[in-house]
């Protein structure tokens, strides 16, 4: 079936009174920027629908990225025609020889914008009904529950049919609740954390800590990877690498082992609330689950967010494991975060880390070190880069290698 655009209907935004207008422009945006790729469409964001037009471009291919952005409830393949009733029964029937099955039921639903048209709703809901039941005795009409609704709106520019509604992903258009930076590792929880942030409207901009030699420039990728895979939710993500081997090897010099993890991590923090005044974000979220390593104890939270007044979210923090991986599988990270390559999280990591560190002994150990000038020289080598979906860092043969490890 040749389909001439996808028609999105919002979803939470119709709740959001004056600043609706707001809320459909960034979708309208956010929506462009997931479609780049597709040179041939183009994306009308008016008040009660969002219309893209697909100007010969494939719809499975463009629907499969919608089904992904967030702030859509729904959307539907349409079939705009001419404003002639002749054209509307044909194309009507042209839809129900692919669809018709004996015993189906169905039901029209037309919709008039354009008040000067020469057929109210009803009319067109029964020359159309007619129309179908003439050429199709194997169905039938009912009202409540059809099995097909045929859905026919008439404006000024065409008339439009669709028969189809295929979920979107809800939430709230990316920017629309703020800018964060999300503490990107290379495991499961991180990106689904970065998910749900995502789907209530944040701006995230990732961040990941890298430690070469010691972390490989595979590690590097797998987190560029990993941000190309939440991509298609807003259309690009900035990638902040962070050089972090001055830090750690510092800390693994003049920290005692036990208090290793917890001065590295309140140290990650350090860095991301200077980043975060600098890209103007307005919270820290992190992949954090609660009990489920040493650095994820209430006292490590509480020792590590000592360094910070910035709020530090953690969207999966009641979760459990398995819920978060059954996340991590539904949005295509899972088997990517679990390729064997080491993250600076992993690399020095003690055999017996402090599950409950006081925050006077980690002030105090902390109190040797050249905290200013580590910070600023790791600020200093800082590289950003603008990552969208379309984009890949692990070639096949990196990633053959990775399973075979």
């Amino acid at each position: 079936m040749q389909y001439t655009e996808i028609m999105v209907r919002y979803g939470e935004l119709s709740t959001k009174g004056k600043n609706r207008r707001s809320f459909i422009d960034r979708l309208g945006t956010n929506t462009r920027n997931a479609l780049s790729g597709f040179k041939k469409l183009e994306v009308k964001a008016q008040r009660d629908r969002l219309h893209i037009r697909l100007n010969g471009e494939d719809y499975h291919q463009v629907a499969d990225r919608v089904g992904k952005i967030f702030g859509i409830q729904n959307f539907s393949p349409v079939i705009k025609v001419t404003r002639d009733v002749e054209e509307v029964k044909k194309t009507a029937i042209s839809i129900f020889n692919e669809i018709a099955q004996d015993g189906m039921t169905f039901k029209i639903n037309t919709r008039r914008s354009d008040h000067n048209f020469e057929y109210g709703t009803n009319q067109m809901n029964d020359i159309l009904g007619g129309t179908i039941l003439s050429n199709f005795p194997g169905v039938k009409v009912q009202m409540k529950h059809p099995d097909i609704v045929l859905r026919v709106e008439i404006r000024m520019n065409g008339i439009f049919l669709s028969y189809e509604m295929l979920p979107g992903a809800g939430g709230l258009p990316v920017g629309t609740a703020g800018k964060g930076l999300l503490m990107l590792s290379g495991g499961i929880d991180s990106p689904v954390a970065g998910y749900l942030a995502l789907k209530r409207g944040v701006d995230l901009e990732m961040v990941h800590f890298y430690s070469p030699p010691y972390t490989s420039e595979q590690a590097l990728n797998k987190a560029k990877e990993l941000t190309a895979k939440l991509a298609p939710y807003v259309g690009k993500i900035k990638f902040i690498q962070v050089p972090f081997t001055e830090i750690q090897e510092t800390v693994k010099r003049d920290v005692p082992a036990s208090y290793l993890m917890t001065i590295q991590r309140r140290f990650m923090l350090r860095l991301c609330e200077k980043i975060a005044e600098k890209r103007h974000a307005l919270a820290i979220f992190n992949g954090e689950s609660l009990g489920q390593v040493a650095s994820q104890t209430m006292e490590s939270m509480a020792a590590i967010n000592d360094v910070t007044s910035m709020p530090v979210l953690r969207p999966v923090v009641s979760m459990d494991k398995n819920d978060i991986i059954k996340l991590a599988e539904k949005i295509d990270t899972f088997e990517l975060s679990i390729k064997p390559y080491e993250d600076c999280c992993t690399v020095f990591a003690p055999t017996a880390p402090k599950t409950k560190p006081r925050i006077d002994r980690s002030r105090q150990y902390e109190e040797k070190l050249d905290i200013d000038g580590l910070i600023e020289r790791s600020l200093s080598g800082i590289k950003i880069t603008e990552i969208s979906s379309d984009d890949h860092y692990l070639n096949a043969q990196e990633e053959t290698f990775a399973e075979l490890l």
